[in-house]
Protein backbone atom coordinates (compact mmCIF):
# COMPACT_ATOMS: atom_id res chain seq x y z
CA UNK A 1 0.00 0.00 0.00
CA UNK A 2 1.25 3.49 -0.88
CA UNK A 3 2.57 5.42 2.11
CA UNK A 4 0.64 8.59 2.89
CA UNK A 5 3.04 11.58 2.71
CA UNK A 6 1.67 13.44 5.76
CA UNK A 7 1.51 12.36 9.38
CA UNK A 8 -2.00 13.71 9.83
CA UNK A 9 -5.09 14.92 8.02
CA UNK A 10 -7.08 17.83 9.43
CA UNK A 11 -10.63 17.83 8.15
CA UNK A 12 -13.05 20.67 7.78
CA UNK A 13 -16.52 19.25 8.46
CA UNK A 14 -19.36 21.25 6.93
CA UNK A 15 -19.41 20.67 3.19
CA UNK A 16 -16.25 18.56 3.36
CA UNK A 17 -17.24 15.52 5.44
CA UNK A 18 -20.95 16.23 5.91
CA UNK A 19 -23.50 17.65 3.49
CA UNK A 20 -24.69 20.01 6.19
CA UNK A 21 -24.94 23.37 4.48
CA UNK A 22 -28.66 22.97 3.60
CA UNK A 23 -29.46 22.23 7.25
CA UNK A 24 -27.36 25.18 8.45
CA UNK A 25 -29.30 27.37 6.03
CA UNK A 26 -32.64 25.99 7.23
CA UNK A 27 -31.66 26.63 10.85
CA UNK A 28 -30.71 30.23 10.08
CA UNK A 29 -33.92 30.87 8.14
CA UNK A 30 -36.05 29.37 10.94
CA UNK A 31 -34.28 31.36 13.66
CA UNK A 32 -34.56 34.66 11.80
CA UNK A 33 -38.19 33.97 10.93
CA UNK A 34 -38.94 33.61 14.66
CA UNK A 35 -37.46 37.07 15.11
CA UNK A 36 -39.47 38.68 12.32
CA UNK A 37 -36.73 38.62 9.67
CA UNK A 38 -37.68 36.83 6.45
CA UNK A 39 -34.55 35.45 4.75
CA UNK A 40 -36.27 32.86 2.57
CA UNK A 41 -34.95 34.58 -0.57
CA UNK A 42 -31.37 34.45 0.73
CA UNK A 43 -29.18 32.22 -1.49
CA UNK A 44 -28.10 29.06 0.31
CA UNK A 45 -24.44 29.80 -0.47
CA UNK A 46 -24.40 33.24 1.20
CA UNK A 47 -22.81 32.19 4.48
CA UNK A 48 -20.92 29.04 3.48
CA UNK A 49 -17.51 29.09 5.16
CA UNK A 50 -18.51 32.06 7.36
CA UNK A 51 -18.49 31.43 11.11
CA UNK A 52 -21.61 32.18 13.09
CA UNK A 53 -20.17 35.21 14.85
CA UNK A 54 -19.74 36.97 11.51
CA UNK A 55 -23.24 35.91 10.43
CA UNK A 56 -24.52 37.61 13.58
CA UNK A 57 -22.53 40.77 12.85
CA UNK A 58 -24.02 40.98 9.37
CA UNK A 59 -27.61 40.40 10.48
CA UNK A 60 -27.92 41.94 13.94
CA UNK A 61 -29.07 45.36 12.65
CA UNK A 62 -32.10 43.62 11.15
CA UNK A 63 -32.92 41.62 14.30
CA UNK A 64 -34.66 42.76 17.51
CA UNK A 65 -32.40 44.81 19.77
CA UNK A 66 -33.46 42.58 22.67
CA UNK A 67 -31.97 39.48 21.02
CA UNK A 68 -28.53 38.71 22.45
CA UNK A 69 -25.86 37.09 20.30
CA UNK A 70 -25.62 34.05 22.59
CA UNK A 71 -29.37 33.46 22.28
CA UNK A 72 -29.15 33.82 18.49
CA UNK A 73 -26.50 31.09 18.47
CA UNK A 74 -28.50 28.85 20.79
CA UNK A 75 -31.62 29.11 18.66
CA UNK A 76 -29.74 28.26 15.46
CA UNK A 77 -28.04 25.28 17.09
CA UNK A 78 -31.39 24.08 18.46
CA UNK A 79 -32.97 24.14 15.00
CA UNK A 80 -29.91 22.40 13.56
CA UNK A 81 -29.95 19.65 16.18
CA UNK A 82 -33.63 19.04 15.47
CA UNK A 83 -32.84 18.18 11.85
CA UNK A 84 -29.74 15.96 12.14
CA UNK A 85 -31.58 12.99 10.59
CA UNK A 86 -31.32 14.90 7.29
CA UNK A 87 -27.52 14.85 7.34
CA UNK A 88 -25.57 12.71 4.88
CA UNK A 89 -21.85 12.12 4.44
CA UNK A 90 -20.12 13.69 1.45
CA UNK A 91 -19.47 10.90 -1.09
CA UNK A 92 -16.27 9.03 -0.22
CA UNK A 93 -15.84 10.71 3.17
CA UNK A 94 -16.33 7.74 5.46
CA UNK A 95 -14.47 5.31 3.18
CA UNK A 96 -11.48 7.66 2.86
CA UNK A 97 -11.34 8.22 6.60
CA UNK A 98 -11.37 4.48 7.27
CA UNK A 99 -8.56 3.91 4.80
CA UNK A 100 -6.46 6.64 6.40
CA UNK A 101 -7.11 5.11 9.79
CA UNK A 102 -5.95 1.71 8.54
CA UNK A 103 -2.74 3.37 7.34
CA UNK A 104 -2.07 4.84 10.77
CA UNK A 105 -2.68 8.44 9.69
CA UNK A 106 -3.79 10.69 12.54
CA UNK A 107 -7.09 12.45 11.86
CA UNK A 108 -8.41 15.60 13.49
CA UNK A 109 -11.09 18.11 12.53
CA UNK A 110 -11.47 21.87 12.84
CA UNK A 111 -14.77 23.60 12.28
CA UNK A 112 -16.35 27.04 12.40
CA UNK A 113 -19.42 25.44 13.99
CA UNK A 114 -20.27 25.20 17.69
CA UNK A 115 -19.30 22.14 19.72
CA UNK A 116 -22.88 20.86 19.76
CA UNK A 117 -22.98 20.96 15.97
CA UNK A 118 -19.52 19.45 15.49
CA UNK A 119 -20.37 16.48 17.70
CA UNK A 120 -23.75 16.01 15.99
CA UNK A 121 -22.15 16.05 12.54
CA UNK A 122 -19.49 13.49 13.39
CA UNK A 123 -22.01 11.20 15.08
CA UNK A 124 -24.47 11.50 12.18
CA UNK A 125 -22.01 9.95 9.72
CA UNK A 126 -20.44 7.56 12.24
CA UNK A 127 -16.87 8.86 12.28
CA UNK A 128 -16.47 10.14 15.86
CA UNK A 129 -14.15 7.27 16.79
CA UNK A 130 -11.89 7.98 13.81
CA UNK A 131 -11.02 11.47 15.06
CA UNK A 132 -8.14 11.80 17.50
CA UNK A 133 -9.33 15.32 18.37
CA UNK A 134 -11.77 17.98 17.24
CA UNK A 135 -11.82 21.77 17.41
CA UNK A 136 -15.05 23.77 17.36
CA UNK A 137 -15.73 27.49 17.30
CA UNK A 138 -16.27 27.26 21.07
CA UNK A 139 -12.63 26.18 21.50
CA UNK A 140 -10.97 29.22 19.90
CA UNK A 141 -11.02 32.99 20.11
CA UNK A 142 -11.25 33.46 16.35
CA UNK A 143 -12.75 31.20 13.70
CA UNK A 144 -11.53 30.70 10.15
CA UNK A 145 -10.00 32.47 8.23
CA UNK A 146 -7.88 32.86 11.36
CA UNK A 147 -5.38 29.97 11.58
CA UNK A 148 -6.18 29.47 15.29
CA UNK A 149 -8.44 26.43 14.87
CA UNK A 150 -5.93 24.53 12.74
CA UNK A 151 -3.03 25.46 15.01
CA UNK A 152 -5.09 24.23 17.97
CA UNK A 153 -5.78 20.97 16.13
CA UNK A 154 -2.05 20.47 15.51
CA UNK A 155 -1.35 21.14 19.17
CA UNK A 156 -3.94 18.61 20.32
CA UNK A 157 -2.43 15.79 18.27
CA UNK A 158 1.15 17.02 18.86
CA UNK A 159 2.08 17.08 15.18
CA UNK A 160 4.00 19.83 13.40
CA UNK A 161 1.67 21.88 11.13
CA UNK A 162 4.04 21.21 8.21
CA UNK A 163 3.23 17.49 8.53
CA UNK A 164 -0.54 18.00 8.28
CA UNK A 165 -2.69 18.03 5.16
CA UNK A 166 -5.93 20.00 5.49
CA UNK A 167 -9.05 19.12 3.49
CA UNK A 168 -11.36 22.09 2.91
CA UNK A 169 -14.25 23.04 0.67
CA UNK A 170 -14.01 26.82 1.05
CA UNK A 171 -11.40 29.48 0.36
CA UNK A 172 -12.06 30.83 3.84
CA UNK A 173 -10.91 27.54 5.36
CA UNK A 174 -8.08 27.16 2.87
CA UNK A 175 -6.67 30.55 3.89
CA UNK A 176 -6.82 29.49 7.54
CA UNK A 177 -4.91 26.30 6.77
CA UNK A 178 -2.24 28.06 4.74
CA UNK A 179 -1.82 30.68 7.47
CA UNK A 180 -1.29 27.83 9.93
CA UNK A 181 1.60 26.54 7.84
CA UNK A 182 -0.25 23.51 6.50
CA UNK A 183 -0.77 22.28 2.98
CA UNK A 184 -4.38 22.22 1.85
CA UNK A 185 -6.46 20.29 -0.67
CA UNK A 186 -9.57 22.15 -1.81
CA UNK A 187 -12.59 20.02 -2.60
CA UNK A 188 -14.54 21.18 -5.65
CA UNK A 189 -14.34 24.81 -6.66
CA UNK A 190 -14.40 26.35 -3.19
CA UNK A 191 -18.05 26.49 -2.19
CA UNK A 192 -18.24 29.96 -0.72
CA UNK A 193 -19.09 33.46 -1.82
CA UNK A 194 -15.57 34.54 -0.85
CA UNK A 195 -12.90 34.63 -3.53
CA UNK A 196 -9.50 33.00 -3.28
CA UNK A 197 -7.75 36.34 -2.85
CA UNK A 198 -4.91 34.96 -4.93
CA UNK A 199 -4.06 32.42 -2.23
CA UNK A 200 -4.45 29.20 -4.19
CA UNK A 201 -4.65 25.85 -2.41
CA UNK A 202 -1.77 23.40 -2.81
CA UNK A 203 -4.09 20.85 -4.41
CA UNK A 204 -7.55 20.75 -5.95
CA UNK A 205 -9.61 17.58 -5.76
CA UNK A 206 -12.98 16.61 -7.21
CA UNK A 207 -13.51 13.62 -4.90
CA UNK A 208 -12.26 12.97 -1.38
CA UNK A 209 -10.52 9.68 -2.16
CA UNK A 210 -8.16 11.60 -4.47
CA UNK A 211 -6.19 12.71 -1.40
CA UNK A 212 -4.85 9.17 -1.14
CA UNK A 213 -2.93 9.76 -4.39
CA UNK A 214 -1.48 13.16 -3.50
CA UNK A 215 2.25 13.69 -2.98
CA UNK A 216 4.16 16.51 -1.34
Amino acid sequence: MKTFPWKAVAWDIDGTLVDSEPLHHEALIATCDEQGLDLRALPETTFIGVHLRDVWLQLRQHLPKTLAEAEFHRRINRHYAAGVEKLRAIPGAVETMRLLDSMGVVQVCASNSAREVVDANLAAIGVTALMQASVSLDDVNEGKPSPESYLRAAQLVQIDPADILVIEDSFTGARAARAAGMQVALLGNGSTNAQSGGDEPDFRIALLDEILQLDR
